[in-house]
């Protein structure tokens, strides 16, 4: 049914498309921009931000192209031209967030042998 005054939508090809290339151009530098900003004292910080740009660029370049595959290689793509130090603070937001997430009991029964420290 459409709703009177609704103006039709590009389709969603070409909507994710745009967020695709919007999001490649963002990430990288709000990566850069990211270095040395802290995520416990301050919530919705610069890093924040990053991995908000980075997980949207996943999202929709899995969907534009139609598999998860697709939004990894975009994520590497958009990083590859990121100073090494930047990746490495994200990437340590990442595993703050994923400890503090469960991760490390969500994986342990896959790894019967390793003594948990968690």
């Amino acid at each position: 049914m459409r709703v009177p005054g609704d103006v039709p939508r590009e389709t969603s090809a070409q909507v994710a498309t745009e967020d695709v290339v919007r999001y490649a151009i963002e990430a990288g530098p709000l990566v850069e921009r990211s270095v040395g900003v802290g995520w416990y004292e301050e919530h919705g910080s610069d890093v924040d931000h990053a991995a908000l740009a980075l997980c949207r660029l996943r999202r929709a370049s899995s969907g534009r192209h139609g598999g998860p595959g697709h939004g990894d290689d975009a994520v590497r793509d958009a990083l590859a031209g990121v100073n090494t130090g930047a990746i490495v603070w994200l990437l340590s937001r990442a595993i703050s967030y994923m400890d503090e997430s469960g991760f490390p009991e969500a994986v342990a029964p896959w790894f019967p042998d390793e003594e948990s420290a968690v």
